[in-house]
């Protein structure tokens, strides 16, 4: 009987609300519209994420973002917009309409009640064996000593017309501003080295601080600072929690691929069909 499948998925042209934006979609009766979906994807751009499927990606995120706020709100895990306001003035993503700051808002929410939900339900049941360790990474930390911490840009999808007029920035927000003026969204990146992927330190091992380097693809990256960390007597420790995050991670993700199954989504345009 159709009325007790979990998944709705209805195929037409969208509704309009009474303030005439378009009903995209619902996940469990909450409505997103059209605008919903372009806040989203100029919320992703400025974290530079550009595609020509981003409007679906968005669409996909969004319900994932309410999906994951009601199976939190069943251990009473109830982020505020106050929590995501602090979260959002750390991630610098520049000035945004109502709608979009709505959008960050939804996601950041979203990632913190999923982060506890993971650290009480997930995290402690996991067992880390040592082939979950990944070993290049762990022995570039031991190497070291010191774990080196670096902070970074990230461009993506840089034209060379744009790239050539890329001058050398006095530091980072001064680099940050001159990427907007051009239209961009820088991705600011905080990270240990040793928790880079291979080919990110390769194209940033012998980059001078504050130097553009070279437009690889469209893709160009900058070193605002390195910081060399107190050595750590429980590095190994740190390496297992890196480990833990990761499996945890792929874990959490398998278990929202259930809760989408469970989810009455409802699409309205098939252009969005999921």
């Amino acid at each position: 009987m159709k009325k007790f499948l979990n998944v709705f998925l209805f195929v037409f042209m969208g509704i309009n609300c009474a303030n005439g934006a378009t009903v995209i979609g619902s996940v469990n009766s909450k409505p997103i519209t059209d605008s919903d979906i372009t806040a989203r994807t100029e919320l992703m751009a400025k974290q530079g994420k550009t595609s020509a499927t981003n409007r679906k990606q968005a669409f996909q995120n969004i319900i994932d973002d309410y999906i994951k706020l009601d199976y939190a709100a069943n251990y009473n895990v109830k982020p505020t917009d106050k929590d995501a306001d602090k979260e959002i003035k750390n991630l610098n993503l520049g000035e945004m309409g109502a709608t979009t700051l709505a959008m960050a808002r939804l996601a950041v929410r979203a990632n913190i009640a999923w982060n506890v939900i993971m650290a009480r339900t997930i995290v402690p049941d996991l067992e880390i064996a040592k082939s979950d360790i990944d070993e290049e990474r762990a022995s570039l930390a031991r190497e070291h000593g010191l774990p080196i911490e670096i902070t970074m840009l990230r461009l993506i999808d840089v034209p060379n017309d744009v790239y050539k007029k890329l001058s050398k920035p006095k530091n980072c927000d001064d680099a940050e501003e001159m990427v907007e003026k051009f239209g961009g969204y820088p991705q600011k990146i905080t990270a240990m080295q040793y928790e880079l992927a291979p080919d990110v330190r390769e194209k940033i091992a012998d980059l001078p601080l504050l130097t553009w380097s070279k437009n690889n693809n469209g893709t160009v990256f900058l070193v605002c600072n390195e910081t060399k960390g107190k050595e750590y007597k429980n590095l190994d420790e740190i390496i297992k929690q890196n480990a833990t995050y990761r499996k945890a991670s792929f874990a959490a993700d398998q278990q929202l691929k259930q809760l989408r199954r469970k989810a009455v989504i409802i699409v309205n345009d098939e252009r969005y069909k999921l």
